[in-house]
């Protein structure tokens, strides 16, 4: 089952949710605890809370235990104000926590249901013709971290324009119910080292062929790259991570050299791009 929440003080959630209980169908239901609404329809449950969706540490206990993976409906701001249809996993990197989740704790990624919604993204992009936006994996941040199960951010950006039309609504929740209709694709599970919060790199190459990234290190977290971190990136997967895969031009040496030293000694594939 598929768990879907959100916040309902936010215009951007809360809109996808409407679309999605109309789309869907969804009854009512008693299977969410603690929750300011509750729909459920086949394999799917629909649940709204109150607080911020980067404090949902809680959705172990309020969701139903059925659900096998918690994908999150959210706004995404931007302070360059970029209009955006993201997805993006969970993580703090460093030492510091200032968004959700614990310092140097990730969450369970999904590198297949994400590529699933980031491609399904792009298709509703191009019909609706919103040339405007860009369609992107966001690096790993903020929280919760610390759920059992995988969780998946999906979200709009980036202002209160962008989360309150209602087209964007309908292209996400038509991103969602293409997954819940197709659930199944085959891919190369990765993680990704470089590129910007943004790395349109690893966006291109996920739309292109067939790898699908579970999570993301940006150049601007490459301080924290270690060892331990990579374990981190590699381990906290729903599916057994194939490779790793390196924006070249946004890495130095250093940080090659460490890949590519963990690399040997794990057996993991490395790839430049």
């Amino acid at each position: 089952m598929y768990g879907l929440a959100y916040s309902i003080n936010d215009p951007a959630g809360d809109g996808i949710a409407r679309v999605l209980r109309d789309k869907l169908g969804l009854s009512e239901s008693s299977s969410c605890r603690n929750s300011e609404t509750c729909f459920q329809g086949a394999n799917v449950v629909l649940a709204g809370f109150r607080e911020d969706v980067i404090y949902f540490d809680f959705l172990d206990e309020r969701m139903p235990r059925e659900a096998e993976i918690y994908i999150v409906l959210s706004r995404h701001s931007s302070e360059a104000k970029v209009k955006s249809y993201t997805v993006h996993h969970t993580g703090n990197f460093g030492n510091h926590a200032q968004y959700g989740g614990k310092p140097g704790e990730l969450g369970i990624s999904s590198p297949k249901v994400s590529w699933l919604i980031l491609r399904a993204l792009s298709e509703s992009w191009r019909v609706s013709n919103r040339v405007e936006y860009e369609v992107s994996y966001e690096a790993t941040h903020h929280g919760p971290t610390s759920l059992s199960k995988p969780i998946v951010f999906v979200e709009i950006g980036s202002s209160m324009e962008e989360w309150s039309d209602t087209l964007n609504h309908f292209i996400i929740a038509s991103s969602i119910i293409k997954l819940l209709e197709s659930p199944s694709a085959d891919c190369k599970p990765v993680i990704g080292v470089g590129g910007g919060h943004y790395p349109r790199k690893h966006t291109d190459l996920a739309l292109k062929e067939n790898v699908c990234y579970g999570h993301i290190i940006p150049k601007y977290a490459l301080q924290h790259l270690s060892y331990e971190i990579l374990d981190k990136m590699i381990s906290r997967s729903d599916i057994d991570i194939k490779e790793i895969i390196v924006e070249k031009k946004g890495t130095r040496v250093e940080h090659r050299s460490l890949i590519e030293d963990y690399a040997s000694r794990t057996g993991i594939e490395v790839r430049y791009v």
